[in-house]
């Protein structure tokens, strides 16, 4: 770096030794400095392209995804034929959940240079998140083809084995990755989830030693309580969350007081005369069933079981219906809405399903946080089918605890907050539940079902004008992609240990009992 300075200190205008020290600054961290000498280079040499890729990439690094992909567009039109830029503007559009084009970009790359492993790899994951396995299993083994060292790709292929229930496959390609990077934690973590550890494992030890090594890494920490767990050493493994956790909170950005306000606002505008108001408007499609609730409520399971009936898909975490409400301010703009907006928007979510599952006559929706548009969902889609699923509250938030979620769920990795929140969204489904008709949705209880699966099974298919069928028992050996948290329970016979999971740790979740203490 102290070349490049001693160069500008020469000439401070030459372009291509403040690109080269961005570089060198982004190498080490500092990202903003980085963006800062890339715009001075462009100011000199506003063609450059390697500097407009240079400041995206920078701008990337600060989680300005919007600006990034401006200035990849830049680049791009300055030389359409740059594999680089084309994967890199696939990244920032996929951060920015425009997947569409960022699938397009991707391939683009791979036309422009078909062995690029990285855009092999990166497309896998989001065909994968888009439930497209079988093309995403065909990218990531692309990507291992050209090149075989790839430990990340290996990961990915197993979670795809995983969410499909082959567990056996997933293991093979996580102990891959491993073998490749002994100390890829993201592997660790998925392959702790797969198998029951005992104190006599040989490899308690080494998950130990490199968690020690690796301190700063919460997919270890979170894989060594999990094998703790197993073993019964509630005192470490707790410990061990709340490092993880601790870590993990560091890195996300959660602003409480603005969440706490959105959850206000939503029940402020939807009050009992705007719900009767639009009672019934929206698009008559009876497709649509919503299973909602808080995260590890059940809402996987509740899927599953459905999904298992012949005539409904399970859809799994569609972002469909917040694409449908995008083009207005939720909820301040809904009391400005007509009947005909809200069948346009119904239309168009519903529209969008059309393709998901030929000839299924019920299509599920299973985003936890669709409790937030219940309301509107009674507007837009008056025939929808709405299970809120429901689970003893500090189960629910053990488990949260307990996990590093793909994306979002950033309430769960500091326990105060996460009982709060679960606070904000109990106060928001006492108020649906007072706006709202009796029938505007059927709550089912995750204990219920492991009571009585077939009782609570048989009352959710009622609920969903289908007939009765067995295969809905059976759940577990339904095969389909889950991809939850959850994927490898539901694959599993329901099982007691569950309930009441939280005793085990009650001696060191004082601060979560306290944050919830006013909603139990």
């Amino acid at each position: 770096m102290q070349s490049y300075e001693r160069a500008l200190l020469l000439n401070p205008a030459h372009s291509e030794a403040l690109n080269n020290l961005g570089v060198a600054l982004l190498a080490q961290g500092r990202a903003e400095e980085a963006a800062a000498r890339y715009r001075q280079a462009l100011l000199l040499s506003p063609r450059y392209t390697d500097a407009h890729n240079n400041l995206a990439v920078a701008l990337a690094a600060q989680g300005r995804f919007l600006e990034a992909s401006i200035s990849y567009e830049r680049a791009l039109r300055l030389n359409p034929a740059h594999a680089g830029v084309h994967y890199n503007l696939g990244l920032a559009l996929a951060a920015l959940g425009r997947t569409g084009e960022a699938e397009a970009h991707y391939r683009r790359a791979l036309a422009l240079k078909p062995d690029y492993a990285e855009a092999h790899n990166n497309l896998g994951n989001l065909l994968a998140a888009r439930n497209r396995a079988e093309e995403a299993i065909a990218h990531y083994r692309k990507a291992i083809a050209v090149d075989p060292g790839n430990a990340e790709a290996h990961n990915n292929l197993g979670n795809i084995f995983r969410d499909r229930g082959g567990f056996e496959e997933a293991l093979a390609h996580y102990d891959r990755a491993i073998e490749i990077q002994p100390g890829n934690a993201e592997a660790h973590y998925h392959r702790a989830e797969l198998k029951t550890f005992r104190a006599s494992d040989a490899e308690m030890g080494a998950l130990q030693r490199l968690t020690a090594a690796q301190a700063d890494s919460p997919f270890l920490h979170f894989a060594l309580a999990k094998a703790l767990e197993d073993t019964g050493d509630y005192r470490r493994a707790l410990a061990g969350l709340h490092i993880g956790n601790d870590l993990k909170r560091r890195q996300v950005r959660y602003d409480e007081p603005a969440v706490a306000e959105v959850f206000q606002r939503i029940a402020a505008v939807f009050d009992k005369n705007l719900c009767d108001r639009f009672e019934g408007a929206g698009d008559p499609s009876e497709v649509p069933v919503f299973v909602l609730g808080m995260p590890r409520s059940g809402s996987t399971l509740i899927e599953q079981i459905l999904a298992s009936h012949p005539r409904v898909h399970g859809g799994g975490e569609l972002v469909d219906l917040e694409s449908a409400i995008g083009e207005f301010t939720f909820p301040d703009a809904v009391p400005r809405l007509d009947a005909g907006k809200l069948r346009r928007i119904g239309r168009t979510y519903s529209e969008g399903l059309a393709g998901a599952a030929t000839g299924r006559t019920r299509i599920v929706n299973k985003l936890p946080r669709n409790f937030l548009y219940i309301g509107l969902i009674r507007m837009i889609l008056p025939n929808a089918k709405i299970i809120h699923t429901v689970r003893d509250p500090i189960d629910t938030c053990i488990s949260c605890y307990s996990k590093i979620f793909t994306s979002g769920q950033h309430f769960s990795y500091n326990m105060p907050e996460l009982g709060r929140y679960y606070r904000y969204y109990e106060e928001l489904m006492a108020h649906w539940r007072e706006v709202q008709p009796d029938d505007a949705m059927l709550e089912v209880r995750y204990e219920d079902v492991v009571d009585d699966l077939e009782g609570q099974a048989r009352r959710m298919i009622r609920y969903c004008g289908l007939p009765w069928d067995e295969r809905c028992v059976s759940y577990h050996k339904t095969r389909r992609s889950v991809l939850t948290a959850s994927a490898v329970q539901v694959r599993k016979p329901l099982f007691r240990s569950s309930l009441q999971r939280w005793r085990k740790f009650e001696f060191g979740i004082g601060p979560l009992l306290d944050a919830l203490a006013s909603g139990l």
